[in-house]
């Protein structure tokens, strides 16, 4: 499995408030991203891999939705994250 226990506590612990703060934007945010770098190179071994597809873009529709949010509640924590983590946008 690609996404161990370690490394989403480690994805938090970077990101969000802490190993165990699952619930911040940041966290899930960077979360997100990891398992969407993950599929995307997924995507490019299996071009017709149509579930993995649809996967992707949920992930990627929620990633969105989540950025909306933090930038309309804290706009220096948005800006933060998108640099940290390199995002188009």
């Amino acid at each position: 499995m690609y996404l161990t226990k370690e490394k989403k506590e480690e994805i938090f612990a970077k990101h969000g408030g802490g190993k165990t703060d699952t619930g911040s934007a940041e966290g899930q945010i960077a979360l997100f991203s990891y398992r969407i770098s993950h599929l995307t190179d997924h995507l490019k071994k299996n071009r017709k891999d149509y579930g993995t597809q649809k996967a992707l873009q949920t992930l990627v529709g929620k990633r969105r939705s989540l950025l909306n949010y933090l930038k309309s509640k804290d706009i220096e924590r948005y800006r933060a994250i998108v640099k940290e983590l390199g995002l188009r946008r």
